[in-house]
């Protein structure tokens, strides 16, 4: 068998790893965001009509950020259960190993390229 049938201790703290590193990216991203998501001031006086609707587009838009992040966020989580459950890197569909390369690229994938595509 090929690809990572059987994730040794170095394969495992290397995906560990590249995992928590992007779960405090999105930490990150997050305390920049916030910002962006705040409440906007309804004082017309104090900010004009467009400014007010740009700054509402503009939240609408961290608000949806927000949530791809929070998905992607899920995604990694549940990654790293599969990791110490031992299932990490079978395909949820035929049971195949994912290819290491697209596992570096995408920790989260849960299918192998054949069932992804098909």
């Amino acid at each position: 068998m090929t690809g990572i049938r059987k994730l040794n201790e170095a394969t495992t703290h290397r995906f560990r790893e590249v995992i928590l590193s992007r779960l405090e990216e999105l930490e990150a991203e997050d305390s920049l965001g916030r910002d962006g998501q705040s409440v906007v001031s309804l004082d017309q006086q104090a900010v004009g009509r467009l400014s007010r609707q740009d700054a509402l587009l503009s939240q609408s838009m961290a608000k949806a950020t927000q949530a791809r992040r929070d998905a992607k966020r899920r995604g990694l989580r549940a990654a790293i259960a599969r990791l110490e459950e031992g299932e990490f890197g079978y395909c949820e569909d035929c049971g195949e190993d994912i290819s290491p390369k697209r596992l570096e690229l995408d920790p989260t994938v849960t299918r192998c390229i054949s069932c992804a595509s098909g």
